[in-house]
């Protein structure tokens, strides 16, 4: 008799699903080129080169010998300080070195912190829509994601109420995002110290995510629910990185920042997984934490015109209903109305479908909201040219505007 055949992939990366986001990016950029003058929504990159000085650094980094053997895994010691200077400059929350892991990106930053604290079963309150990354971290870490579901009719804010309502006696952890990929949401002072109290009232552990800390517009400010609610400080976790303020999404630097415990727990981690960070990546993260914020500064100007561009066309299309977002760099229109209706000759039942229409039709790539947890929405990056972004917004009002 034969064995009983065994799954060739294990069932715990079995079930991870695949970044939707990515996936949308890849088969834009595969129809470019092919010659498809395909317009991209999709990846959260902004469409500007690295700052000069940075790559520089990288260049002079990249020939001296002294980077090209292994270093500590927690990260370079300078780059360490000097991202625990960062955090007090931007954030106004005081750590020290040791408090802080280099990782690969702001990927491995998440996973790390999520492995590190959760065991099997232990709940991640995630207000959706969320960052299609999250929930797989925490599956990976044996975490289960319980979602609360926001809408445009709150901007996609989660009220104290919700997460009291989402809180179970295996509740660990609130995973805590501001400014939000994929909404643009930016939490008030006022919500954000509520939200804090409350998690530090309940004895939970808060991962907040603060990648996007720089890009906030009109009226709105970030704030670090450490620097609210500063109790938290041993039952909180910061993650962040270089690839949005300083246009580095392909080097490959992040962080995470918490007690010392927690900390030397995930390097163990890391020093098993992947070692220390590529040094010349870190040489580069060194001097653009180390610098000033002009070139994100720059970034802010065309990021906040496009952003008013793409609200208004959108909101011109009958059916969609857009908020204006006050971070980051995405817009996340509902298309609840036009579900079902008949755009040329077909009938998309989900914004799947109709992002599949959009992209066949007339060859713009924006991602469905189920990739996000919140069917019946699309999520469009600006982080792209005024010229792309207005004739990428252009067809789909061409388009959409047809659905009887």
């Amino acid at each position: 008799m034969t064995a009983p055949a065994k799954n060739r992939v294990s069932q715990r990366i079995g079930a991870i699903a695949e970044s939707a986001t990515l996936a949308v990016d890849a088969r834009a950029k595969a129809l470019k080129a092919a010659g498809r003058p395909v317009v991209g929504f999709g990846a959260g990159e902004p469409d500007f080169p690295t700052p000069a000085y940075i790559v520089q650094a990288a260049v002079e980094a990249a020939q001296n010998p002294k980077f090209h053997k292994y270093t500590p895994a927690g990260g370079l010691p300078e780059l360490k300080e000097a991202i625990a200077a960062k955090t007090l400059r931007d954030s106004g929350v005081t750590v020290s070195a040791s408090q802080v892991l280099v990782t690969n990106g702001g990927k491995q930053a998440i996973y790390n912190a999520f492995a590190t604290l959760l065991d099997p079963g232990d709940e991640v309150i995630v207000p959706a829509p969320y960052w299609t990354t999250y929930p797989e971290a925490i599956r990976l870490a044996g975490g289960v994601p319980v979602d609360v579901v926001t809408d445009e009719t709150t901007g996609y804010l989660a009220s104290v109420e919700q997460l009291e309502a989402a809180r179970t006696e295996r509740t660990k952890v609130l995973l805590f995002v501001s400014p939000s990929n994929p909404t643009g949401a930016v939490y008030s002072p006022e919500q954000v110290e509520a939200i804090g109290r409350w998690a530090l009232a309940n004895g939970l552990w808060v991962l907040t995510d603060e990648i996007y800390e720089h890009l906030v517009y009109g009226d709105a400010v970030f704030t670090s629910i450490l620097k609210a609610v500063p109790e938290l400080a041993d039952t909180a976790v910061i993650v962040n990185g270089v690839a949005k303020t300083y246009a580095m999404t392909g080097w490959r630097v992040g962080w995470m920042i918490g007690p010392a415990d927690i900390v030397k727990a995930a390097t163990n981690l890391q020093s098993h997984a992947t070692s220390n960070v590529s040094n010349v990546a870190q040489v580069a993260a060194l001097a653009a934490v180390s610098g000033g914020l002009e070139a994100v500064a720059e970034m802010k100007v065309a990021f906040d015109r496009r952003r008013k561009t793409i609200v208004r066309m959108l909101n011109e299309i009958p059916g969609v209903v857009c908020p204006e977002p006050e971070g980051a760099f995405y817009v996340y229109p509902s298309v609840k109305e036009l579900l079902g209706k008949e755009i040329r000759g077909q009938r998309p039942k989900s914004s799947v479908d109709l992002a599949a229409l959009i992209l066949d039709e007339v060859e713009v790539a924006v991602v469905p909201g189920e990739a996000f947890g919140t069917p019946g929405y699309l999520r469009l990056s600006y982080a792209l040219s005024d010229e792309d972004l207005v004739e990428g917004v252009s067809r789909l009002q061409t388009l959409l505007r047809e659905a009887r």
